[in-house]
Formats: structure tokens, C-alpha cells, sequence
């Protein structure tokens, strides 16, 4: 093996399982931003429905990925390095046309924000509202938002990387030292 603790961070089972809570925490947190106020940022039917739905399967993988370095599960393990290409991979076309439709739809979002936070496409004048943008949103201006996206996307991916390496790693060590007996069957080195 070429390296044990090449590229870690923290140790090798327990770093994993803090960096998978953190990319379940936010990925649920974004998916709940993207439930309750999607439909200010993305205009198309159920657009922010299907990324909050991704970042829900993101978050559940890195669940899954915790309970198996929890319990040193080879097969869960095994099935956790299998998924997580595909989750990566599936975040970056997401991510990707998040970026875009979010700039497609630049006009429409400032719009909103000259408007009090109305959702698109309303009557501002129309009455009480039932719910408005949040005001975190406006207060910072389009290019601010636009870059705050662009960062967390590529920080999100850059965390799964991350956690596909940890997770790989792991996997390796399984595979390698599983034939090691403890010190009491003649030791960690038996030839």
C-alpha cells in the first residue's frame, strides 16, 4: 500500500464519520432551503423540488456511509464505494445546472427583490402575502447570491470528493488487514 495516512485530515474511521455528518447536515439543511424557498430562485415546475430531492439522497448516503465506518461493515462499505462515483457525479450535472438557471433566471430574481420579496409572476398589489422571499436573500444583491451559490456548489463537490477518498481508503484498509490476527492469535504480522 502506497500510504496509510497519505491525504488524511483526522484519523482515517473516525474524520470520516465527522466529514460525513457534515455533508449530511448541510446537504438536509439545503434540501429544506430548497423545500421552502426554491421557488424564489428557480422558476421552472418542481426544479427545486428535484435538487432538494438530490441533496436528500446525498445526505442519505452519507448516513449510510456513517453507520458502516461505525460498525467497520465491509459489505456496507463496499456498497458506499460503489454509489458515491455516481452521487458525484450526478452532484456536478446538478450543480452545473443549478449555476445556469440560476443566471437564466437573474432577471426574474431581481425582480423579486425590487418587489418586497414577491414571487414572480404575482400582482404585488395583490393582497396579503401568504409567504415572502427571505430577506438574506436581497439585502446582499444578485452578484453576491450568485457567487455564494457558485462557492458552496463547488465546496459541496469538493467535500464529496472527499468523502468518495475516505471512504475508499477505509474499504482498502478493510481488505488488507482483514486477514491480520490480534495479539493474542500470534500477533498483528503472522507470516
Amino acid at each position: 500500500m502506497w500510504c496509510d495516512n497519505c491525504l488524511l485530515l483526522f484519523p482515517l474511521r473516525g474524520g470520516a464519520i465527522a466529514w460525513g455528518v457534515i455533508i449530511a447536515l448541510y446537504n438536509i439543511a439545503g434540501a429544506v432551503f430548497l423545500f421552502n424557498w426554491g421557488i424564489y430562485l428557480y422558476f421552472i415546475y418542481q426544479e427545486p423540488q428535484i435538487y432538494g430531492g438530490i441533496a436528500i439522497g446525498i445526505a442519505a448516503v452519507a448516513i449510510v456511509n456513517i453507520v458502516a465506518l461505525s460498525n467497520r461493515s465491509y459489505i456496507w462499505s463496499r456498497v458506499c464505494k460503489f454509489v458515491w462515483p455516481f452521487i458525484v457525479v450526478i452532484s456536478a450535472i446538478r450543480g452545473i445546472i443549478m449555476i445556469v438557471q440560476l443566471y437564466r433566471g437573474r432577471d426574474k430574481i431581481v425582480w423579486e427583490c425590487e418587489n418586497g420579496g414577491q414571487l414572480w409572476g404575482s400582482d404585488p398589489e395583490s393582497g396579503p402575502r401568504i409567504a415572502n422571499m427571505p430577506d438574506g436573500v436581497c439585502r446582499p444583491g444578485w452578484s453576491a447570491l450568485f457567487t455564494v451559490f457558485i462557492v458552496a456548489i463547488l465546496v459541496d463537490l469538493v467535500f464529496q470528493l472527499y468523502m468518495l477518498f475516505l471512504n475508499w481508503r477505509f474499504s482498502k484498509r478493510l481488505e488488507h488487514y482483514r486477514q491480520m490476527n490480534g495479539p493474542v492469535v500470534g500477533g498483528y504480522y503472522k507470516a
